[in-house]
């Protein structure tokens, strides 16, 4: 049975403070969580009931055996997750400034394993077959991960839904001018783009909302999904429809996971055949759960937290 959703990218451990407002030096002790994007996003997804899967790699140490554990247990099947010797599993830190300041600290060199994912390690027929196949801007960054996330899109061809997560960490390019080109390669390849305003002004050149996504569009996409942070979303589909969807009013605790959660509503919104505002809807509120929660990948919600945020109008 196909997969209803497989990311493909990043994968490490989270530490984050158990300390709220205390910057780094100061802390004395951390909380150990599933981390990465394309990760927290399967687990999204698995939360809310989708059959999901992850391929990424990590370290052939400890760390890499807690994620794959923890991927079990989140209900992600981790067959594509394998480890690689020659590096360790990478570690993030970050500091927690409520509402809107959470410094990263990624711990990812000489080299992360994910960036080791192979083309000829690929499962192309899984990926073609998937439901939603998932991609992100990181995945992008180093050889051979480029040429494995280039290839894997243009054997998926379009097939189903494929999302490009734009993704934008600066500390993993050397130039910004650099990672445009590859954007534009990728955009080719995807149905859906999702990106803040920073990651679409780095795919398109834009920072308007309305201009950035109508230039997601000519570059190749079927839906473009622009997150406005405080504005809420502005979604844009190809044949005219379109939704515009303020943010819930939620008392941050960590925005970290927001974003990821956002995506795997969005998966499930897709998947659901919902109409664009009731999925941005869905995705906003999962989005607000999570900021609202010190965690990400075990504080995604479950169906009925994001059906009663809904109905209350704001996350209790």
């Amino acid at each position: 049975m196909a997969y209803d959703l497989i990311t493909m990218g990043r994968l490490g451990v989270d530490l984050y403070p158990l300390q709220t407002g205390v910057p780094l030096p100061q802390v004395t002790s951390f909380g150990k969580f599933l981390g990465g994007s394309a990760a927290n996003v399967a687990v999204a997804a698995a939360r809310l009931g989708r059959h999901a899967a992850l391929i990424s790699r990590t370290g052939d140490d400890p760390f890499g055996t807690y994620l794959r554990e923890q991927l079990r247990e989140f209900g992600v099947d981790e067959r594509w997750v394998t480890p690689v010797a020659e590096y360790p599993t990478p570690v993030t830190f970050c500091e927690i400034f409520p509402p809107d300041d959470f410094p990263l600290y990624f711990y990812r060199r000489p080299k992360a394993p994910d960036l080791e994912i192979d083309a000829h390690e690929l499962d192309l027929d899984a990926v073609r077959e998937t439901r939603i196949f998932w991609i992100t801007g990181t995945g992008l960054s180093e050889e051979p991960s480029r040429t494995a996330t280039l290839a894997a899109l243009a054997h998926r061809a379009k097939a189903g839904t494929t999302v490009f997560d734009l993704d934008w960490r600066p500390m993993f390019w050397t130039d910004p001018e650099a990672a445009r080109p590859f954007y534009t390669e990728a955009l080719r390849h995807t149905t859906v783009a999702v990106g803040n305003l920073d990651e679409v002004e780095i795919a398109t050149g834009l920072r308007d909302p309305d201009a950035a996504a109508r230039a997601l569009l000519d570059a190749g996409v079927e839906l473009a999904v622009v997150k406005q942070g405080p504005k809420g979303v502005l979604a844009v589909h190809r044949d005219g429809d379109r939704a515009e969807v303020p943010p819930l009013p939620v008392d941050v605790v960590n925005g970290l996971g927001a974003g990821d959660a956002f995506g795997g509503a969005l998966c499930h919104g897709l998947l659901s055949g919902w109409d664009l505002e009731r999925t941005m809807r869905w995705a906003n509120a999962a989005g607000a759960i999570v900021a609202s929660r010190l965690e990400c990948s075990s504080a995604m919600p479950t169906p009925d937290e994001v059906a009663a945020a809904l109905d209350a109008g704001a996350v209790r």
